[in-house]
């Protein structure tokens, strides 16, 4: 049997380090892939992630404590971002054409240019680059564990997906891929019935409000529940079923399914992980064929400030397929 989410945990991990760095081997590699891991891991339990909101428990007492192991961890995958913006900046000056040899994310911000024409500092690249490589790994490894468990647990689910990889034939592009209708309404569904995020970011108000009929006053704070959302009832009959054709049949707002938060505060990666998202299980679809060690129903855990799957789901290969879409990863 396989645990899922370590393979899934190692496909985002790899993902991100060729996406946001173009990095997929070599010492800055393996350094940045061990100290992301081991931060991530400083706030995998409710416990730990609760630092993050109560300054009393924000106490260096050493490397020995947990913010003083967080402290450290946090310290040395930022110098590990610094060193890597630096040597970047050093080939950029010494290569004629950089723009057409590297075309990740690094590279791109750094030739991006603003109103004035100036280009962004070390530290808004490393603050840029930070987010990504934080909020672009362990979610989507959650998101691609939710997903291939609904895709196994519902064999309607899984044979409808296939047909679809199938009739793409041989050859297939990843954008048309990416475009399939039911593989991307099953990503859709599942950051639906289970948002990794619970909640988005708490917000206070400018200006009183009237949500609902309720008045809200000046400098109310408040927490939108991003799965209560995914839940009403008026918005998705029979919200706790797990039904991709919900999003074959309409189009709901960006205030009805808000997986990455809204407005211009969205998610800056949530292009990435949706396709990310995509590609992954095609790939592992078209090439296996997986059965849920157990396919009683599972509940989402708290992992940090996330919704997760159950670190023990598993999964075993039941058959080796035959590819009929080749799909670029």
């Amino acid at each position: 049997p396989l645990l899922l989410r370590p393979y899934m945990q190692e496909i985002t991990l790899r993902v991100i380090l060729q996406a946001v760095f173009g990095l997929h081997q070599g010492e800055r590699y393996e350094q940045l892939r061990q100290q992301l891991s081991s931060l991530l891991e400083s706030f995998a339990s409710p416990l730990s992630s609760t630092m993050i909101f109560f300054r009393s428990l924000q106490k260096d007492w050493g490397p020995l404590s947990p913010w003083g192991q967080f402290l450290r961890k946090k310290q040395q995958v930022r110098q590990l971002i610094y060193d890597e913006i630096r040597e970047r900046r050093v080939e950029m000056l010494e290569a004629t054409s950089l723009q057409s040899s590297r075309n990740d994310i690094l590279t791109l911000l750094m030739l991006a240019r603003d109103e004035a024409g100036e280009p962004m500092t070390d530290d808004e690249l490393h603050d840029e680059l930070m987010t990504l490589l934080l909020a672009g790994h362990e979610t989507t490894a959650s998101g691609l564990v939710w997903a291939l468990y609904w895709i196994h647990h519902l064999p309607e689910v899984e044979d409808k997906l296939r047909y679809e990889l199938d009739s793409l034939g041989e050859g297939a592009e990843a954008m048309e891929i990416a475009r399939g209708p039911y593989l991307s309404a099953i990503c859709q569904e599942t950051l639906r019935i289970y948002p990794i995020l619970p909640s988005a970011f708490i917000r206070v108000l400018k200006s009183p409000m009237e949500i609902a009929g309720y008045q809200f006053d000046t400098g109310t704070a408040l927490l939108p529940s991003i799965y209560l959302t995914h839940q009403r009832e008026d918005i998705y009959p029979q919200p706790k079923h797990f039904k991709p054709e919900r999003f074959l049949e309409r189009q709901y707002s960006p205030y009805e399914y808000l997986p990455f938060g809204g407005s211009h505060r969205r998610c800056l990666g949530s292009a990435l992980a949706q396709m990310e998202m995509k590609l992954v299980l095609a790939t592992i679809i078209s090439h296996f064929q997986l059965a849920l060690t157990d396919n009683r129903p599972v509940k989402p855990v708290r992992r940090g400030l996330t919704f997760a799957p159950p670190g023990n789901l598993k999964m075993i290969v039941t058959q080796l397929r035959v590819q009929k879409t080749p799909v670029l990863v």
